[in-house]
């Protein structure tokens, strides 16, 4: 009895690895691929390897993502113990490496180098970065490293990456042409780069989709000519450092996001774009009360003329400030045709002037977003004070019709911005939605009162509902 059981075990054994093995190989792939989030999970997937025959070389078709992390923290501690410590990582890392590189495809392949002494893993980066670029088939590939690494040579040569995310602290300087064919993004930060370097770097990436530039310096002219090209950011948000001077020239680019400080921006020829992002301050220093920036109101004003034609349009409280300072000179803004527009303001009846002499041009209007923020208006302040901006916005002819604006959201909302809003009801005809989106949930109470209030407003538009949200 007991050797017929063991046959009857054995049997249902073999059935059961007959029911793997008739699998396709597509499927029992995907089921390994969602295990690979990172390198402790792409080395279970790699255990696998032992279930059975059927499974001894799947891993390897497998896109696994690999991670190799050296913190800060690193460095302190006894001397003795970190080195040992640091060893044997890196022993452990570079041997992990030696059958990774049997991998069909690495989906992502990062490398961190946080700690302070980074010197002392130069060669190990190279090691990393050759591995990355010439031995495995990685697709993304992002390295971090505090110190000043020089980007080596033999990388600017590589069609399998599609995402490039570097950080150097150094110069990026090919001696050669690029040859990044299969890239669709890049990212490059904190690095010193130049006109020329831009200019080689784009044409070697022909396929390039998305460009993101964070707290670069050099770079003054940047001209892209990449049809596929449609996507850019420039961000300039993490640093004290405000010399940057940019021209760009971009005809085929469709999203353009300008974030931070800087001296001065201008856009030519940006035909192709449909979203732009202005969320920046000019880094601007007056010596006299009655002086006004003349640079960055003339940069402003040319900025406003080259995104009049776009969609949709975000600005941020910097900009806005200088809409009302340029608004108390007398300047109006060029006639648009976005649809969509969100304004980032203190939500102030100081900027209330400059933002219905903006929305004045605004006659295409579909939606308009207020995002509350907080921000100081020193400088508009120099010109004009709360109480006579009150008088200016209740006795001004900002006469207008928004013809299309059907949607409006309040985020942030206040009693303070009370006044705007009746200027947007009386004006708004075909409005189908008011939305009031809250930070903090309220009493009940509250909003039966505030939804009162905007009830009892008077309204072009009779079908506007008014909608209380929480953000």
């Amino acid at each position: 009895m007991a050797k017929k059981s063991k046959k009857r075990e054995a049997k249902k054994s073999e059935k059961t690895e007959d029911r793997l093995s008739d699998l396709p190989d597509s499927i029992l792939i995907h089921i390994l691929s969602m295990l690979c989030e990172d390198t402790e999970d792409s080395k279970e997937v790699v255990r696998t390897s032992v279930v059975s025959k059927r499974w001894q070389f799947l891993w390897m078709s497998v896109p696994v993502s690999l991670e190799i992390e050296i913190p800060d923290d690193c460095c302190f501690g006894p001397p003795g113990k970190w080195e040992r410590h640091v060893l044997d990582y890196l022993n452990s890392t570079n041997r992990e490496l030696h059958y990774w590189r049997s991998c069909h495809k690495i989906r992502k392949f990062s490398v961190n180098c946080d700690s302070s002494d980074t010197e002392r893993f130069v060669k190990d980066v190279h090691l990393w970065v050759y591995f990355a670029s010439k031995l495995a088939n990685v697709e993304h590939f992002r390295l971090r490293y505090e110190g000043a690494y020089e980007f080596p040579q033999f990388a600017f040569k590589n069609t399998s990456w599609r995402k490039l995310d570097i950080q150097l602290g150094e110069t990026l300087n090919p001696s050669a042409n690029v040859n990044w064919s299969g890239m669709v993004s890049l990212s490059l930060r904190y690095m010193y780069l130049t006109d020329g370097v831009m200019e080689k770097v784009l044409s070697g990436c022909p396929n390039l989709e998305c460009l993101k530039l964070y707290h670069f310096v050099d770079v003054h002219r940047l001209e892209i000519s990449n049809v596929k090209l449609r996507k850019l950011i420039i961000d300039n948000s993490e640093t004290d450092q405000c010399d940057l001077s940019l021209e760009i020239l971009a005809p085929y680019i469709q999203n353009l996001k300008i974030l931070g400080s800087c001296r001065e921006i201008y856009l030519r020829n940006v035909a192709s774009l449909v979203n732009a992002v202005l969320n920046f301050e000019f880094d601007c220093y007056i010596e006299e009360e009655d002086t006004l920036p003349r640079m960055e109101c003339t940069c402003l004003k040319e900025l406003f003329h080259s995104v009049a034609h776009v969609e949709k349009l975000e600005l941020g409280p910097w900009c806005i400030q200088y809409l009302s300072i340029l608004e108390l000179e007398g300047w109006q803004p060029p006639p648009s045709s976005w649809k969509f527009l969100q304004l980032s303001t203190t939500l102030r009846q100081l900027d209330f002037p400059g933002i219905c002499s903006f929305l004045q041009s605004s006659s295409d209007l579909e939606t308009l977003v207020v995002d509350g923020y907080r921000e100081s208006r020193a400088l508009l302040l120099r010109y004009t004070n709360t109480d006579e901006q009150i008088r200016r916005f209740e006795t001004h002819d900002f006469n207008c019709s928004f013809l299309h604006l059907k949607t409006i959201k309040i985020l942030e909302f206040s009693v303070s911005v009370m006044p705007l809003v009746k200027y947007l009801l009386k004006h708004a005809v075909v409005l189908e939605k008011f939305i009031i989106a809250a930070k903090y949930k309220k009493s009940d109470l509250y909003y039966v009162k505030r939804a009162q209030e905007l009830l009892s407003i008077p309204r072009s538009s009779p079908q506007a509902s008014v909608i209380f949200s929480y953000r």
